[in-house]
């Protein structure tokens, strides 16, 4: 489910001004650019469209060469607009290594229409109401924008239809659509996928069983939490899944991508054949108003939630879901569950485990680990000197492409000892997808396997929202 972040240290008349002299300034189609680095307009220049989840910031606490600082906002007035630019200016002010974004605002009521006619940037960043999302991007490809979406990109079967027939335009127009999938870049997971290539070491990939699947990945989150150090603000239409999306369509996106991207690296998947759908359910957290308001700071319920809640007071989000699936005969389970809050000194969680022949490659992300994730390579029948033999020599494989990585003897297996530079964090990962973007963006293509899997990922989620409403 998507987030929304409040900055407490802010002031927020400090906000209401530099909002007030943004809006002022920025309502045309003015390209000045007072950044340290000049006036000229560099090749990329971004374009964030109504800001409601702190993933759109997220893309900008970084600078990037060849993206022109001065960033054109069209967005409806309010609280989401109001915490976007909050961020903007965190990033800007902090003491180490600040950004210098120019952001020119516009807020009036056709702030979507203006944005597609001014055409003051070449690519688009969504992140916010999903339910808004998919015509947005629809849209905006075919208005000749390059688009840079958080997930998921569609939350229902109707949506997944108009996203294919983007990625068709944005074929044909030779533009870039891409979705934000930061997990790709969790060292963790990077070294799961770097070991699972190792035939030596893992075997072959099994097939598993519906019971026992070969790829399970679960992921916990909490509704209340900090993002860049603050407590977050969540919008109330975060909690109505009629705009957020489910659990099922929303975390897992990043879940699905993960099994396609470790089981298939680089290979197209065909969605039509590949993908076959076991088994899908979904369930509700409970919220009751009080914890509501404290995430929203609002006092009630608004009444597009009357649906959801029961006994007046709880309200029951479909925040929860599992999904069992085929990809190409392999077995795949992935879940996401929400909890209001973590308990003290602890957090979201990733639990993953990709089964071989030769030995299981297990993230985990428990007490026991500090719930930070680390990796362990468990061999399938045991310890023995000539497997460790042959995980020694090609660590060296591994240590090739990431310097400093090692291994510790545990009772079943090794953890992946794993230096701290390569622990960048969940949010430094925006950068390194928008990186990606730009690479893809100056190409002027992606790799062959890229939009067809994206097509693949959205046909489950959605796919399985459909099984799960049946109670299947």
């Amino acid at each position: 489910m998507g987030q929304t972040t409040s900055i407490k240290k802010f002031n927020m008349k400090k906000i209401y001004l530099i909002l007030s002299v943004f809006i002022a300034t920025g309502c045309g189609n003015s390209q000045n650019d007072s950044s340290e680095e000049g006036s000229s307009q560099k090749d990329v220049r971004l374009i964030t469209l109504d800001p409601g989840h702190f993933h759109s910031a997220l893309v900008q606490k970084s600078m990037y060469p060849d993206v022109d600082s001065t960033v054109h906002v069209y967005a409806p007035e309010g609280d989401d607009l109001k915490e976007h630019m909050s961020l903007i200016e965190q990033y800007n002010t902090r003491s180490d290594n600040p950004t210098h974004w120019n952001e020119q605002i516009y807020t009036g009521a056709d702030y979507f229409e203006k944005m597609l006619s001014e055409k003051a940037g070449n690519v688009v960043v969504l992140a916010g109401n999903n339910q808004k999302k998919t015509d947005y991007i629809e849209k905006s490809i075919s208005a000749g924008f390059n688009v840079l979406a958080d997930k998921p990109m569609v939350i229902d079967k109707n949506s997944f239809e108009v996203l294919k027939k983007a990625f068709e335009t944005a074929a044909d127009k030779k533009l870039v659509l891409y979705d934000i999938m930061t997990e790709r870049y969790e060292i963790t997971t990077m070294l799961q996928r770097e070991f699972s290539l190792i035939s030596e070491v893992y075997g072959t990939q099994e097939k598993g069983t519906a019971e026992n699947p070969a790829v399970t990945k679960e992921s916990v989150h909490h509704f209340y939490k900090y993002v860049s150090g603050n407590a977050l603000t969540r919008p109330a239409w975060f909690f109505d899944v009629n705009q957020e999306g489910e659990g099922i369509v929303d975390v897992t996106t990043h879940l699905v991508d993960l099994v396609q991207w470790e089981c298939f690296p680089e290979q197209v998947l065909d969605y039509k054949k590949d993908v076959e759908m076991v088994s899908a359910r979904r369930w509700t957290t409970d919220i009751t108003l009080n914890q509501f308001s404290a995430i929203t700071k609002q006092n009630k319920f608004p009444d597009y939630l009357n649906k959801d809640i029961v006994e007046d007071s709880i309200l029951k989000v479909f925040a929860n879901g599992e999904i069992n699936y085929k990809l190409k005969g392999i077995h795949a389970k992935v879940s996401v569950k929400w909890a209001y809050q973590a308990p003290e000194g602890t957090g979201d969680t990733h639990y993953s485990i990709m089964r071989g022949s030769k030995s299981n490659l297990i993230i985990r992300q428990g007490a026991e680990q500090q719930y930070k994730p680390a990796l362990y390579i468990e061999p399938v029948n045991g310890k023995n000197q000539d497997f460790k033999n042959v995980l020694t020599a090609k660590l060296k494989d591994i240590q090739s492409k990431y310097p400093g990585v090692e291994l510790k003897e545990e009772d079943n297996g090794w953890e992946v000892i794993i230096p701290e530079k390569y622990k960048e964090g969940h949010e430094a990962h925006f950068a390194r997808v928008t990186e990606k973007f730009l690479e893809y963006l100056k190409k002027g293509n992606m790799p062959e396997w890229e939009v067809p899997n994206m097509i693949a990922k959205y046909f489950t989620t959605t796919a399985a929202l459909e099984l799960a409403k049946k109670g299947k």
